[in-house]
């Protein structure tokens, strides 16, 4: 019998893409990378090949494990009158209003497909070229836009994107303005760059012709990003961050990545609480101070990975007291029917607006994220990865199901997984449901006050207004809250997938 999956991911084309991987001879591994990339190509403005991602893999024979393909600071052998420089301050009114860095100073060096290169060799069945074809295909032949693209499009067109001839005309729809949902695009520049990928692998974007076009690229606009970073860059195997969560093992990302930490300390409190993720209090109270937490004591120092293990200590030794008070993503989920599971969250950052010429190949802002870099603009040394919200998790249950689940969202990532897996894993609740439930976000301003972000739902809000803190109500299922996908094979080898109203997402299944 042919293997069998389900797949949960950002549109029809992209889950589409990881099941037909599948059927082909392909693993959930395969599936998944197959799955991002199509993602990479048909979510312009969302996210971008040049962007830094995390595997989440459980096989079906040993522990889980997290491939780190995040974005690296730049900078090796630059002079140091190089830093601080060549970043575009631009404000946009997305998520009520926020100000990014853009410009070739403002790009990371990528890792995503070094992360997925790395997965297909421990993980795959498929060929590597055959992971690449459906987003190739559809680059030739013309996607039409999502509605997730489309609702970015429109905020961040002119600002974001405008200012580089070859991203604006690549986001750019037939009428002259913003692609809008329903557009049909075609990139033929990207697809000839991923043919590249295709045939040499991910070798080409670090030592080849297309990281060659990178650096010069780099160094005729201002940007920080060598051919030493590209050489030096490499994705790394790490066992995966681990807890029970009542008759489930959660594995997530570990350090130094902050993600998986910040999710395992909510969920690890929130399994404290009677009411779980149905009790808006104990929501409230447990992210207010794990979020300060984390932006207070972790999100300042140079080690992450020693702050985020310290996070998990003082939960272990104290609970919540023992807390002080104080972007653009995608995510894919596969498990097949051998019990592989895999995850994978990718980030571009909010996008740096700049694409290498010739390449189709759009940069992230990963420098410009003003949470990824709260020690300030090119505080940290060439080479040192990244704090990322990314929080890709796989999770078994003792009676044999397993779980593929993540969520983009940039800080509502841990909150949004935080709630669903409360509600599913604590409470019981089926997958759908516990995705379709109204969500809240406790959010940390930058002048130190904080407020509660909630779904319109008469509960939620009366909740809000108990708990004395001020109060935003959004609509319904609003994208602020992230757009969950999730993959699940029961104990008895029943495949199903979940996605996300919130976003505009697709499962396949067979």
């Amino acid at each position: 019998m042919s293997r069998r999956a389900a797949v949960a991911a950002t549109n029809p084309l992209a889950a589409q893409a990881g099941l037909d991987l599948v059927h082909g001879g392909g693993t959930a591994v395969d599936a998944a990378i197959a799955a991002m990339t199509v993602s990479f190509a048909t979510e312009p403005g969302i996210v971008s090949p040049m962007a830094g991602a995390y595997v989440a893999v459980w096989p079906v024979d040993g522990d889980p494990v997290v491939v780190d393909g995040n974005v690296e600071m730049p900078g090796r052998g630059m002079p140091s009158e190089a830093f601080g420089r060549g970043v575009r301050e631009i404000h946009t009114d997305y998520g009520g209003g926020i100000t990014v860095g853009a410009g070739h100073g403002s790009v990371a060096t990528p890792g995503a497909f070094a992360a997925f290169e790395l997965a297909h060799e421990r993980y795959g069945g498929a060929p590597w070229r055959e992971l690449m074809a459906p987003a190739i295909r559809a680059l030739r032949t013309g996607f039409p836009v999502g509605a997730a693209a489309a609702s970015y499009l429109q905020l961040v067109h002119d600002s974001l994107f405008g200012w580089d001839e070859q991203t604006r005309a690549a986001v750019t729809g037939p009428g002259g303005g913003p692609a809008r949902a329903g557009d049909l695009l075609v990139l033929p520049d990207l697809a000839d760059s991923l043919e590249q990928v295709a045939s040499q692998g991910a070798t080409v974007l670090y030592s080849g012709d297309l990281g060659a076009a990178l650096v010069a690229d780099m160094r005729d606009r201002g940007g920080l990003i060598t051919r030493d970073d590209l050489t030096a860059y490499e994705a790394v195997i790490r066992p995966a961050l681990t807890s029970t969560f009542g008759d489930w093992t959660v594995a997530t990302n570990p350090p130094p990545s902050i993600g998986g930490p910040v999710l395992t300390a909510l969920l690890r409190l929130l399994a404290d609480r009677p009411g779980g993720a149905a009790d808006a209090r104990a929501l409230i109270e447990v992210q207010r101070a794990v979020l300060g937490y984390r932006i207070s004591t972790i999100d300042p120092v140079p080690d992450l990975a020693v702050a985020g293990r310290e996070l998990l200590d003082t939960i272990e030794a104290h609970g919540l007291a023992g807390l002080p008070t104080s972007a653009s993503t995608a995510h894919v989920s596969v498990m097949d029917s051998d019990g592989l599971a895999c995850a994978i969250t990718a980030s571009a950052g909010y996008g740096s607006g700049a694409t290498v010429p010739g390449t189709g190949l759009m940069l992230n802002n990963s420098l410009g994220e003003p949470e990824l870099n709260r020690r300030g603009l090119h505080a940290l040394s060439p080479g040192t990865r990244l704090a990322s919200n990314m929080a890709p998790t796989v999770a078994a249950h003792r009676d044999g199901e397993r779980l593929a689940i993540g969520t983009p969202g940039a800080d509502r990532i841990t909150t949004a997984l935080m709630q669903v897996l409360g509600r599913h894993c604590q409470g019981g609740e089926g997958l759908q449901e516990a995705i379709d439930a109204p969500r809240l976000h406790v959010h940390h301003l930058p002048d130190g006050s904080v407020r509660v972000e909630y779904e319109a739902d008469p509960g939620l809000a009366a909740q809000v207004e108990a708990s004395g803190l001020p109060g935003v109500e959004h609509d319904r299922h609003a994208m602020f809250f992230g757009g969950v996908g999730a993959a699940v094979t029961s104990s008895d080898g029943a495949l199903a997938a979940a996605a996300d109203p919130r976003r505009e997402a697709a499962t396949a299944l067979g």
